[in-house]
């Protein structure tokens, strides 16, 4: 019998907590991300704090694919905003290129590498808006192009529940 009364304790506290939580922030994210690459970005959170992001960008009449996980920490003052790092990896393609290292402007570069984010999110409190404000270096893994560290963008998604 204790162990009910502990269990239902336990089980009204999480419902109290829960929707105050939910309020706070969004589930999904659909949206654009613009910069110093275009493309789509969606934002889904796996738990309060941590969340996957997959970005599908053009680069140099490329197309690149990016995953990563981000880590979500609220700023108190301001409801809706918090910030956010975490880590990932790219893989993709680029064309028609004619700076160094590239020797032939006309040649596919396959690139994979590993990306870093760190930025702002930003919920509106009353509306399904999202935006974001983040740098995102990169360091690939091949082609002899090595690090990218020109990488911000903003992103606004449409939210979900």
């Amino acid at each position: 019998m204790k162990k009910l009364g502990i269990l239902l304790l336990l089980s009204i506290s999480w419902m109290l907590y829960a929707p105050e939580a939910q309020a706070q922030t969004y589930g999904t994210g659909v949206g654009l991300r613009a910069g110093v690459t275009t493309g789509l970005s969606v934002k889904h959170f796996l738990t309060a704090e941590g969340a996957i992001e997959g970005i599908i960008h053009s680069r140099w009449k490329g197309l690149i694919v990016t995953g990563l996980y981000e880590y979500h920490m609220d700023i108190r003052e301001v409801r809706g905003l918090r910030w956010f790092y975490g880590g990932g990896a790219h893989l993709g393609t680029w064309g028609d290129r004619s700076d160094p290292p590239f020797d032939d402007p006309d040649e596919s570069y396959t690139v994979f590498g590993i990306d870093g984010i760190l930025g702002l999110d930003y919920k509106f409190v009353d509306a399904p808006i999202n935006i974001s404000l983040d740098y995102k270096p990169a360091f690939n893994l091949n082609q002899d192009v090595g690090w990218w560290g020109d990488e911000v963008g903003i992103s606004i998604r449409y939210t979900f529940h």
